[in-house]
């Protein structure tokens, strides 16, 4: 027998289907070892040596693993193919060599992008060794996380500046904050455009001012209400007769998007779809086990030729050859380091788009399955014609532009949206030509001001840290879950990040004392860094050497700055934001006004105290700037899973219901719920699960235990203290929110004698 080991059980169930007899197929359900949770874990003083455990809860996965094995001649780690997969097969292959239980045994590393027969079948036929530098890539990335978390953090938690800092997070918090300070800088500039409504054979259209006596008009050129007004009395009113001067046509195309990477679906996924960048890789996880979709953390945009030729069938078959390219349309990756996958996230078959989905499935398929097709597609065409028209006085030239698609290639499957930018829409002209008369029936000036720079939705953050080379494609839905949960950053109505009063201390903390770390180019070198270790070209100790001699510099300097040094630091910097107008005196006694910090939070208090006790909170301040803003009152859940089962939010708490039967399930959100447990909740109810033991609190020395059912919710705890959580944290963030709980109000019981 041939024993196969995955990541997650779904997978295993297809996987094993596929083999058949002579085959078992199990999960290790993701990773089952990490580093120690306690301070040293990683010596730098030693090689960067890093001591390891078996997770909490993982125990049992390692016990079924060499049971299984047992019966074994072979064991296939066929983990995900990218550095976490890679890691996690090498844990297990450590793991079984410490117990001993590889003798006697072949072990084999497989990596398939699709789970199809054809992929898998390959994949074994065409086992390799572990990538030992996919595994020192991860090992570095692994311990700089450590090293960072386990030495700023404290110096966070000591003088109640945050909750906690991260590598690539804090550079995201950072990314807000500086577009917000754009915004609150901002200055709007007043400009003026002249639009003419015109008007040929009953036919209307509009045009723009281009030209006043020979002086060509662009956008700013009118700045003022006077300007306008001299314009518009040279040129005349009510009616102006004109002539058309010029007619310029020309045929245009537009090409189809390249298919889907891991940021690009993200980023469409929230403009179409409006999800968040977890729930997006959650649901393109499914997709990817039930064998529907390509491995979804790829930043590749390039397709294998069979998946190409059997796009180019299907196109030709269902829409006709005239939408089939003479020769298959190929897409250069953007990404410089585009190498932990080899496709791009497309359907693994093109016999049909219809499936058996329904719910947040269905919808991400059928992105997918479209975004793909047309990527294979014709080119769209379009006819534009553009005309310059002169008033008959001579004094004014209006410029009209039409254009009208001709043909609709790929758009007849899909069309890309975009951020922060107008769809490319199709105005028609009425024939002209050179000659014609025309009648300008009315002229509209408008006033408009320059716009300030727009707040980043999930999809357009995303955006700018690949850009930048920040983050990739494994990392992207963890930053922004991260950034949101921690409470450095929210949301408006308009999906737009906005940082939070503890998102704009931390971003000045950190800007002040670690500079480099919240550099964009330092943090994208460390990002080229990691990647040349996993393609062989640095090698594991000088890039963890060149990324920590120049961090622990800083956190021995930050190590010995007094608090008030800091608060100070910190009002420099967020001076323009909490008084905008300048004025930071005391209302109650002239005293200056600045930030304080306390375990409840910064806040706004005077130099005075304690002669003084005038305090402000910085989010009434907060309010104040985007009172236009705030959040709208939240619609009701209601989220259909599939077979007539959906989950909702309702007075008491979210629940699933069949519509005959509703059963609680405070431990799941929007994010977080499936058909399979919503099944399994209305099958078995809410039954109480043993606690899992995430290791223990260094502050304490005491266990840190996860419940997944409680009377409000999932919640962790440790010697006594109870914090609710959305689900399962790891052991560093269960830290994290255990030893800063803010203490609550406790009323005492008394009872007569």
């Amino acid at each position: 027998m041939n024993l196969l080991i995955v990541e997650s059980p779904s997978k295993a169930k297809t996987i094993e289907k596929y083999l058949g007899a002579g085959w078992r197929v199990i999960a290790s359900v993701g990773h089952v070892r990490d580093l120690v949770p306690e301070n040293g874990s990683v010596d730098p003083e030693h090689d960067f040596a890093m001591q390891w455990q078996i997770m909490p809860g993982k125990e049992k996965n390692i016990k079924q693993i060499i049971d299984e094995l047992k019966k074994a001649d072979a064991v296939y780690l066929a983990s995900d193919p990218d550095r976490e997969g890679e890691a996690i097969a090498w844990h297990i292959l450590d793991i079984l060599k410490s117990k001993k239980a590889l003798e006697g045994k072949k072990v084999y590393r497989v990596a398939f992008h699709e789970i199809t027969k054809k992929a898998v079948m390959e994949a074994i036929q065409h086992p390799r060794e572990i990538d030992k530098d996919l595994v020192d890539a991860y090992l570095v990335r692994r311990a700089l996380d450590y090293l960072i978390g386990f030495s700023i953090s404290p110096l966070l938690w000591r003088r109640n500046l945050g909750r906690s800092a991260g590598r690539v997070q804090s550079v995201a918090v950072k990314l807000v904050v500086d577009r917000e300070r754009e915004i609150e800088s901002f200055k709007p500039i007043e400009y003026w455009s002249l639009s003419a409504n015109c008007s040929i054979n009953s036919s209307n259209f509009n045009a723009q001012l281009s030209n006043v006596d020979g002086k060509k008009i662009e956008k700013m050129t009118i700045e003022n209400r006077t300007q306008i007004d001299e314009i518009l009395e040279k040129i005349g009113t009510p009616e102006i007769n004109s002539t058309v001067i010029t007619i310029d046509k020309k045929k245009t195309s537009r090409r189809a998007a390249a298919p889907f990477t891991t940021s690009t679906l993200q980023q469409e996924a929230a403009r179409k779809l409006y999800f968040s960048s977890k729930r997006t890789m959650s649901t393109a996880q499914k997709l990817y086990e039930q064998g529907l979709i390509t491995y979804m953390r790829t930043d590749a945009t390039n397709l294998s030729a069979d998946a190409v030729n059997e796009i180019r069938s299907y196109i030709s078959k269902n829409y006709g050859d005239i939408f089939v390219p003479k020769i298959p349309n190929v897409y250069v990756t953007k990404s410089k380091n585009a190498q932990e996958a080899h496709e791009a996230i497309r359907p693994t078959h093109f016999d049909s788009n219809s499936t058996n989905l329904t719910g947040d499935e269905a919808k991400l398929y059928d992105l997918i399955w479209k975004r793909t097709i047309a990527c294979q597609m014709t080119n769209a065409e379009f006819d534009s014609v553009s005309a310059d028209i002169e008033t008959d006085n001579k004094h004014a030239i209006f410029h009209a532009v039409g254009t009208t698609r001709t043909f609709d290639g790929f758009m007849k499957v899909y069309i890309e949206d975009k951020d922060d930018a107008d769809d490319n829409s199709e105005t028609k002209l009425p024939p002209l030509s050179v000659g014609d008369k025309i009648k300008i029936k009315e002229l509209i000036p408008e006033q408009h001001f320059t716009q300030p720079p727009a707040r980043y939705t999930e999809a357009s953050l995303v955006k700018k840290l690949e850009e930048l080379g920040i983050g990739r494609p494994s990392t992207y839905a963890t930053i922004m879950s991260t950034i949101v949960d921690r409470k450095y950053v929210e949301q408006d109505k308009q999906r737009r990040f906005h940082p939070t009063p503890g998102g704009w201390v931390i971003s000045a903390y950190l800007s002040k004392y670690f500079d480099e770390l919240v550099d964009v180019n330092f943090t994208a070198k460390t990002e080229d860094t990691l990647d040349d270790v996993s393609n062989g070209k640095k090698d594991k100790l000088s890039a963890l050497r060149n990324f920590w001699t120049p961090t622990s510099a800083m956190i021995d300097s930050a190590k010995g700055v007094k608090t008030t040094e800091i608060i100070n630091a910190i009002n420099d910097i967020m001076h323009q934001h909490l008084f905008t107008d300048g004025n930071d005196k005391c209302p109650k006694c002239g005293g200056k006004l600045g930030i304080k910090l306390s375990k409840y939070g910064a806040f706004i208090g005077c130099e005075n105290y304690p002669n003084c006790d005038y305090t402000k909170r910085l989010t009434d301040l907060d309010n104040e700037k985007t009172s236009e803003e705030k959040p709208e009152k939240k619609q009701p859940i209601n989220i259909d899973l599939g077979d007539g089962i959906s989950f909702r939010v309702g007075r008491f708490g979210p629940y699933v219901t069949d519509g005959k039967k509703n059963v609680p399930a405070k431990q799941y959100n929007e994010e977080t719920i499936s058909l399979d447990i919503a099944k399994n909740l209305l099958e078995n109810g809410t039954k109480k699960a043993e606690p899992v033991n995430l290791g223990d609190n260094p502050a304490t020395g005491k266990p840190i235990f996860y419940y997944s059912t409680g009377r409000y919710g999932a919640y962790i705890s440790s010697n006594r203290v109870n914090v609710s959580v959305k689900e399962q944290p790891d052991l560093e963030t269960a830290i994290d929110l255990i030893n800063n709980k803010k203490p609550t109000t406790r009323f005492k019981r008394t009872t007569k004698k």
